[in-house]
C-alpha cells in the first residue's frame, strides 16, 4: 500500500512535470515553425535545437510515466488521459521534425548533392553532434540527480539526528517519571506507616485510660468496703 505522503508527492511531481512539458512543447512548436522558413546551415542549427528540445520533452514524458504510478487511483485515470494526449502530441512533433530533417534540399541549400557518400558524411556528422549534445544533457541531468541525492541524504541525516534527540528526550522523561513514581511509592509507604503508628498509639492510649479508670474504681471500691 502506498504511503499517502508518497501519493501526494507523486501528484505534485506529475503536475510539475506536466507544466514544464507544456512549456517545452510550446518551445518545440515555435522551433518547428522557424525551421520551415530556413535553409542551409541555419536550418541545420535550428533542427539540432529542435532535436534537443524534443529529447527534453521525451525525458519529461518519461518522468511523468514514472510519477503517474504514484498518483491515487481515484485521479489516476485523468492523469493517464492527459499523459496519452501529451504522448500523441510529442509523436506528431517528432514525425514533423523527421520530415523536415529528411528534406535534404532545404537542409543543405545550394550544397545539396545527390552524392550518397557526401550526404551520408553530413548525416553522420549531424548525428555525432546530436549525440554529443544529448550526452551533455544527460551528464547535466546526472549531476543534478546526484546533487538532489546528496541534498536528500543531508535531509535524511538531519532527520535521523532529530529523531535520536527526541528519543533521548523521551527516555529522559520516562526515567523522570519512573523516579517520580518511586518517590510516590515511598511517600505512600511512609503515610501507611504513620497511620499504623497512630492507630497503635490510639489503642495504647485507650488501654491506659481504661486501666486508669479501672484503678480509680478499684480505689473507690476499696475505701467504701
Amino acid at each position: 500500500m502506498a504511503n499517502p505522503l508518497d501519493t501526494d508527492a507523486g501528484s505534485e511531481l506529475f503536475s510539475s512535470y506536466e507544466a514544464e512539458l507544456k512549456l517545452v512543447q510550446a518551445d518545440l512548436n515555435q522551433k518547428l515553425d522557424q525551421i520551415s522558413e530556413l535553409s542551409g546551415e541555419p536550418r541545420k542549427s535550428a533542427i539540432r535545437l529542435a532535436e534537443r528540445t524534443l529529447d527534453e520533452a521525451n525525458e519529461l514524458l518519461g518522468q511523468m510515466r514514472i510519477e503517474k504510478q504514484n498518483i491515487p487511483s481515484a485521479t489516476r485515470s485523468k492523469a493517464n488521459q492527459r499523459f496519452r494526449n501529451f504522448e500523441s502530441d510529442i509523436d506528431a512533433q517528432k514525425r514533423k521534425l523527421k520530415t523536415m530533417s529528411d528534406d535534404r534540399k532545404a537542409l543543405f541549400g545550394n550544397r545539396y548533392s545527390d552524392n550518397p557518400d557526401h550526404d551520408q558524411q553530413l548525416e553522420q556528422r549531424q548525428q555525432l553532434l546530436s549525440g554529443t549534445e544529448r550526452l551533455d544533457r544527460s551528464s547535466q541531468r546526472l549531476r543534478d540527480s546526484q546533487r538532489i541525492a546528496n541534498e536528500t541524504e543531508d535531509i535524511g541525516r538531519d532527520t535521523l539526528a532529530d529523531l535520536q534527540l527526541q528519543r533521548e528526550t523521551i527516555q529522559h522523561t520516562r526515567m523522570n517519571m519512573l523516579e517520580s513514581e518511586g518517590y510516590v511509592d515511598r511517600s505512600v509507604k511512609t503515610l501507611r506507616g504513620m497511620a499504623r503508628r497512630m492507630a497503635t498509639n490510639r489503642i495504647i492510649t485507650v488501654a491506659i485510660i481504661t486501666v486508669l479508670v479501672l484503678l480509680i474504681f478499684a480505689v473507690i471500691y476499696s475505701k467504701f468496703h
